[in-house]
């Protein structure tokens, strides 16, 4: 599984890279960084991850399983590395 999660998270990084609009500037944490502050100190299990456009902001938003089956989303700004807002289902 943490293979797995690893694939993912290295194709998402790939992928969000080779796309990046090039006047954008570089994000001060990176979308494998956003992945593990999700996992870190929990015991979510990462789904996805991806790369969007918010209100002009670059934010992360990861797709977890949690530990009782649910499944939240949540946005990391790519910027500050802060929680956008709370996780919803």
């Amino acid at each position: 599984m943490r293979n797995l999660i690893r694939l993912l998270t290295l194709i998402c990084t790939i992928n969000t890279n080779c796309f990046a609009d090039s006047n954008k500037s570089p994000a001060k944490i990176s979308l494998d960084e956003a992945t593990k502050q999700i996992i870190e100190g929990t015991y979510n299990k990462v789904l996805g991850a991806q790369t969007e456009m918010i209100e002009s902001k670059e934010v992360y938003v990861i797709k977890a399983l949690t530990p009782d089956g649910r499944i939240q989303y949540f946005k990391i700004d790519a910027e500050t590395g802060q929680m956008v807002n709370q996780p919803h289902d």
